[in-house]
């Protein structure tokens, strides 16, 4: 929505709250045109229904405000004596339309100094329920959010079965943007796999499809840089939910696109170029940090008469994908191994010329689809970057093109002879907007990334990977399904990864010290 739009549907909610309101602002001792000033109307109903004033921001944050606006109903409701099971049943059914009832029809009386202690313990119950779903989304949209590794595309350096916390406050913190959403939730209502969120994919102009927050992120403390892992929301989502692979591109509002976490190999500015698997990045070979595990397919020539325990020597490289093996040829094809581990297959005499696997000619899927490149050999493509601008001919268009249509626009595009024109403007330079980022997996042979779909908007990240506080091996059985030494442990950092379970251990027991000196101090 425009921000023209937004304002109407402000103050038509405004003229709303009016209409309902204004006659309980007088019962309270206050002035009809009380409940008529945005945000200072807010102010003045805190107090009339004796609530702190800091719920007024409550009702201007994404989510929260959804929980916040019928909590007020009630509580404007029972501050004018209406406390009956009926009475919080019928706001809620209406939607807050009862009070146009107590309003205008019921004879009122204000409780200026009424018990905000519930009565019942369904009351106090429903009351502690709201008060931590408000803190968790808070927390879970502006500080600090759970994300489970799904797939292997970062294999050896996250393993599927991770569980991370993601910082939100790394990067700055970002709204949610769709209006209508249940909190707590991604794009699906676990067990019934439905939408969590108000919108119509059948049809993109749809009336609903327009109630989504702008675009907003709050300052960060550092900006993206080359090597972060980063979560965002995949650009090109073709998942119609967290369970289910759609087969086309499915259309959702941004922040409920799939997560993804990948590498972050370029940033905006920066001019990328793979060349049989290396990454160049302004030119030169990108240098990975310690904790870095990159795979890539390798083969490797084997001696069918030199016989070898095969499993074991899977377990020495440290090989646990499927693998291409023939006991009639000679070749065998390892789609996920470490330079290390490649290191470690040819000290077998079984294994000789030990060497990666590249792809070779044109692939269609790659993402630009330019003649000869491939996910091992592409570019040289400049990331763009808010402010800068580049030439805009035919040949690079593809580039580009979801950049100007989607993520800029929507802008129309077409190709006339060697002419590009957008909105049917000739065009030959264009200057971008937004910055854009370059995400790759760090298990080259088996990621879906930039590679096959580009740039990733800067409006799409979702924060900074920063440890991991929990890992599950769905293979193991027990204990062991437990990876202990890979609890609460950094993401980022030079070095080995350590673990700080013991330090984690420490702070619960001092807390649980603390809490129960409190207690007890309170009862003497």
């Amino acid at each position: 929505m425009t921000f023209s739009e937004w304002l109407i549907v402000i103050l038509f909610f405004q003229v709303i709250h009016f209409l309902g309101t204004w006659k309980l602002y007088v019962r309270a001792g206050r002035k009809a045109w009380e409940a008529a000033i945005p945000i200072y109307n807010a102010i003045v109903l805190m107090k009339i229904i004796n609530r702190p004033t800091y719920w007024v921001i409550l009702l201007f944050v994404p989510v929260v405000n959804l929980i916040m606006f019928p909590v007020i109903w009630v509580e404007t409701a029972r501050s004018f004596g209406k406390n009956s099971e009926t009475d919080t049943v019928l706001t809620l059914l209406t939607f807050g339309f009862y009070l146009y009832f107590l309003n205008y029809f019921a004879k009122l009386t204000y409780i200026e100094n009424r018990s905000l202690v519930p009565r019942t313990k369904t009351g106090d119950t429903i009351s502690s329920i709201l008060f931590a779903i408000i803190v968790a989304t808070l927390v879970h949209t502006y500080v600090m959010q759970p994300f489970q590794i799904p797939s292997p595309s970062l294999e050896k350096t996250l393993l599927v079965g991770d569980f991370l916390f993601v910082s939100k406050i790394h990067y700055g913190p970002r709204p949610q943007m769709s209006a209508v959403a249940l909190p707590m939730v991604h794009d699906t209502l676990p067990f019934i796999n439905v939408k969590s969120y108000a919108y119509d994919d059948t049809n993109k102009d749809s009336w609903i499809n327009k109630l989504q927050y702008p675009y907003f992120r709050f300052p960060g403390f550092q900006e993206i840089k080359n090597n972060d892992i980063v979560v965002f929301n995949w650009p090109c989502d073709t998942l119609y939910n967290m369970y289910k692979l759609a087969d086309r591109r499915y259309d959702k509002p941004i922040d409920k696109r799939t997560n993804y976490v990948k590498r972050c190999i370029g940033i905006s500015g920066d001019q990328i170029e793979i060349k049989k698997g290396t990454v160049y990045i302004n030119g030169k070979a990108v240098v990975y940090p310690e904790r870095a595990k990159l795979q890539y397919v390798y083969q490797a020539a084997m001696d069918l008469n030199k016989p070898v325990d095969i499993e074991y020597v899977f377990k020495t490289i440290g090989f646990t994908e499927k693998y291409d093996l023939n006991e009639t040829k000679d070749t065998i094809i390892f789609s996920a191994l470490t330079e290390e581990g490649a290191a470690k297959l040819a000290t077998f005499s079984t294994f000789s010329d030990v060497k990666k696997r590249y792809i070779s000619g044109s692939d269609s899927s790659i993402f630009g689809k330019q003649i000869n490149w491939n996910a091992d050999n592409m570019g040289p493509i400049y990331i763009p970057k808010a402010g800068t601008s580049i030439e805009l001919t035919p040949a690079n268009l593809p580039l580009y093109k979801r950049v100007l249509t989607e993520y800029e626009g929507p802008h129309t595009v077409k190709v006339v002879g060697n002419d590009v024109y957008i909105d049917n403007q000739l065009t030959k330079t264009y200057t971008f907007k937004k910055n854009y980022y370059w995400m790759m997996g760090d298990n080259r042979g088996n990621s879906l990334d930039s590679r096959y779909w580009g740039f990733v908007p800067e409006d799409h990240v979702v924060g900074k990977a920063v440890f991991v506080w929990m890992s599950w091996d769905g293979s193991a059985s027990g204990l062991s399904k437990i990876r202990w030494s890979r609890m609460f442990t950094t993401v980022n950092g030079d070095g080995p990864a350590v673990s700080y379970l013991w330090v984690f251990g420490l702070v619960v027991v001092v807390y649980q010290i603390l809490i129960r000196f409190v207690f007890k101090k309170k009862e003497a």
